[in-house]
């Protein structure tokens, strides 16, 4: 492949994707690049304070409750508050107490405060994945998602070697400069990101959406099939964190053989995930949904076979396969199911899911390797994954039809809003909600 027709192509991978979503993304990657606390939150607690691996699990499991709640709550932040406000609060809350937990001593204090942090650094996740739907045309959304998840991993990448060094020297320091950076990514949410919550829509002084809550959600069956089958799936990726490190120590490997097979989830995503997403974005996602689970759940499953260091990063380079094409494709579709005006509550319900899976999944995986051995868990990666698989297939048939991406010219949209002012005069747009006042329009803002 030619210099030029690699530049073409990266241009085209990014071409077309506004500029707001540009800052959503650098706030991202700002974010993951201060990744300390979850990447070294064990080592931190059992080395540096002498607590043992029990307590060092307490925490982690009260970490990731205090993340279930801070989905499912910021969910309805997001839909009443708006989603800016809502990542600010949350961007600046994580960065206070993470700043707070670098200085806690008593057992009881770090445990609560990691509690807290947990709600606050998952707070932001419902809101981020609203105002990039809002903001993203349907068709571009894969693409935009895609570009998201490497933003991830490229910073968690940079953070996982930072930290490492940082550690070396000053815990202390770690947990700071991680309040740094986030407290700067929330400055740059507040100066740089409008509000893109979409106006609700008011017609004989009613409001035309239907009220949603959270119970609403919970009924939506076709959607909370995909929460179920998400489920299912962050089991299966989480054991890379869980499941795979302790197996292969009982294998006799060491901490830094696990190390050189896990870089290479993080190497592929950074090298693939842009191409493969051009490659996928525009094919079946139901396809890609099926084909992502059975590559994760046999990808995990080959690990019962590994007895090397270069079979074990084989299974990795499968199962990474899958996540690549399984997290934009995914995040599409929550989007494609959820009401406009209730996506943060539908975001929420969905992050909920890998919420609940980083609580169950130690659980899972600690019970089946002391019980039965780690053949049988990696086994049982294998059954989820054609589980998942069989239940996507079903899920999505007859799947309704996305709807059209909203006109991209400015003239589009001044003819379609002189269109509806002239064919529905009694429709009258109201930000946030508000009732508008006797014989006057409110006049729409205009965000991305």
């Amino acid at each position: 492949m030619s210099i030029a027709s690699i530049r073409r192509a990266a241009r085209e991978s990014v071409a077309g994707l506004p500029r707001e979503f540009w800052w959503l993304w650098t706030s991202t990657l700002i974010n993951r690049l201060g990744a300390f606390v979850a990447t070294f939150m064990a080592l931190y607690l059992t080395l540096d304070r002498g607590y043992s691996a029990s307590y060092a699990g307490l925490v982690a499991a009260l970490h990731g409750l205090g993340g279930v709640l801070g989905t499912l709550g910021a969910g309805v932040l997001t839909d009443r508050l708006g989603r800016r406000p809502t990542m600010f609060l949350a961007q600046g809350a994580t960065a206070v107490s993470v700043a707070v937990l670098g200085f806690m001593t008593d057992p009881v204090a770090i445990a609560v405060v990691a509690g807290v942090v947990g709600v606050a650094s998952n707070a932001s996740r419902p809101a981020v994945q609203a105002m990039m739907a809002d903001i993203v045309r349907p068709e571009d959304r894969v693409r935009a998602f895609a570009l998201n998840y490497w933003a991830i991993n490229l910073g968690f990448a940079f953070s996982s070697m930072a930290a490492g060094i940082v550690a070396q020297y000053s815990y202390l320091a770690g947990f700071l400069g991680e309040a740094v950076l986030t407290m700067a990514c929330a400055v740059l949410v507040f100066l740089k990101l409008p509000e893109s919550r979409p106006e609700k829509t008011v017609v004989a002084g009613k409001a035309a959406e239907p009220q949603v809550s959270m119970g609403t959600v919970v009924k939506d069956g076709r959607f909370m099939g995909v929460v179920g089958l998400s489920f299912l799936i962050s089991l299966i990726f989480t054991q890379s964190y869980v499941g795979l490190p302790v197996a292969m120590g009982a294998a006799d490997f060491s901490p830094s053989d696990f190390g050189m097979v896990i870089a290479v989830n993080g190497v592929l995503i950074v090298a693939l995930q842009i191409p493969v997403t051009r490659f996928i974005e525009h094919r079946d996602p139901q396809k890609l949904l099926v084909i992502s689970a059975l590559l994760a759940g046999y990808g995990f499953g080959l690990t019962a076979f590994a007895g090397s260091i270069a079979t074990y990063a084989l299974t990795v380079v499968v199962w990474t396969l899958a996540e690549i094409i399984n997290s934009p494709t995914q995040m599409s579709l929550v989007v494609r199911l959820s009401p406009v005006h209730a996506r943060g509550r539908y975001q929420g319900m969905y992050s909920m899911s890998w919420s609940v899976a980083a609580l169950a999944a130690p659980l899972m995986a600690g019970f089946v390797i002391d019980h039965f051995g780690a053949d049988w868990l990696w086994g049982a990666t294998a059954v989820l994954g054609t589980v998942a698989a069989a239940g996507y297939w079903l899920l999505m048939r007859n799947l309704p039809a996305e709807d059209p991406a909203p006109a991209t010219s400015a003239a589009k949209e001044d003819k379609a809003a002189k269109e509806a002012a002239a064919t529905e005069p009694v429709e009258v747009p109201v930000a946030g909600g508000a009732e508008p006042a006797a014989g006057k329009v409110a006049e729409a803002e205009v965000t991305a």
